[in-house]
């Protein structure tokens, strides 16, 4: 198998976004005058998992509003029409409480710091991630602007066809996909893997407790930003799971992927994986081995996060 090269200029791959957006490209909407690989940024995994660990305490309190005395009726009065039921609000699955709970959080004193608003969250969050392990390559491999919004526009983005480019929280994967071209035939080459394995190691190192525990101290934040982002009555927790098992769904190719160039981008060869959501794909792209060791991290996220069992 020969080994494909990188294209020339890697500072026109796309970002994480843009390889996702395949589908416009062979819809003839995207016509960039140079041919180039599709890019590919393993970073939102971290992001997972760092963003796992971004976050704050979110008490989710309800208050009833004192009654009115009700207005006399007269036999006189006509009868009103009674209107449609009200939309029922959506249950909380995964109430961020009891990842608290699970997190070993009950005692820590954090939940009763009063935080400041979304709009002062950077400066706050970079500080606490200052602490932790790896935290010296935070501003290298994401961008330190809007950080709660960013993360929660790019969590919500990955079980769909792609993730906007201008939320997207982490900066573009330097260099190209590495593509192997056998009898006019094209894959994604062997060495294509280890371009991902030192974000791997990242997020192996990072404990997972841990994580989990920035994140939930901070979990208003990102609560308030997914009400933002068009969720008035969603459940950021509750989307974070889902987020995490749509990922841990992602198959696992046995054999090298077929990749085809119908127009500018690569796309897979096989409809099936062509069809997965944004990040399915990437975990095809990171490698069989790379993507059972962030799977391996996710399934801890998620279980500190929402207790019991996650998808194999």
């Amino acid at each position: 198998m020969e080994r494909g090269s990188a294209m020339p200029d890697p500072e026109s791959e796309p970002k994480i976004s843009t390889l996702i957006v395949d589908d416009e490209v062979s819809a003839g909407r995207v016509r960039p005058a140079q041919p180039r690989a599709f890019g590919s940024n393993p970073w939102w995994f971290a992001g997972i998992a760092l963003a796992a660990a971004a976050a704050g305490v979110y008490w989710w309190q309800q208050r009833e509003a004192p009654s009115a005395p009700p207005a006399p009726v007269t036999d006189a009065s006509p009868a009103k029409a009674e209107g449609p039921p009200a939309k029922a609000e959506p249950s909380i699955r995964h109430p961020i409480d009891d990842a608290r709970a699970r997190a070993d959080l009950a005692n820590s004193g954090n939940d009763r710091e009063p935080l400041r608003t979304l709009g002062e969250s950077d400066a706050i969050v970079r500080e606490t991630l200052s602490g932790m392990p790896g935290a010296n390559a935070f501003e290298r491999f994401f961008y330190p602007q809007n950080i709660v919004r960013r993360f929660v526009a790019t969590v919500d983005n990955l079980p769909r066809k792609s993730v906007a480019p201008q939320v997207n929280l982490v900066k573009p994967l330097p260099g190209a996909l590495l593509a192997a071209s056998a009898d006019g035939n094209l894959s994604i080459s062997g060495d294509n893997a280890a371009r991902y394995t030192p974000y791997v190691r990242f997020v192996q190192s990072v404990d997972t407790k841990t994580l989990v525990a920035v994140y939930v101290r901070f979990y208003p934040w990102f609560q308030q930003a997914y009400q933002d982002l068009g969720y008035p009555s969603g459940y950021f927790n509750d989307r974070l799971i889902d987020v995490i098992d749509n990922l841990l769904a992602a198959p696992v190719p046995s054999t090298p992927v077929a990749l085809v160039q119908p127009h500018v981008l690569f796309e897979f060869a096989n409809p099936d994986l062509e069809a997965l959501s944004a990040g399915q794909k990437i975990m095809v792209r990171v490698g069989g081995e790379n993507a059972s060791q962030i799977k391996i991290k996710l399934r801890e996220v998620r279980h500190v996060l929402a207790g019991g069992t996650s998808p194999p």
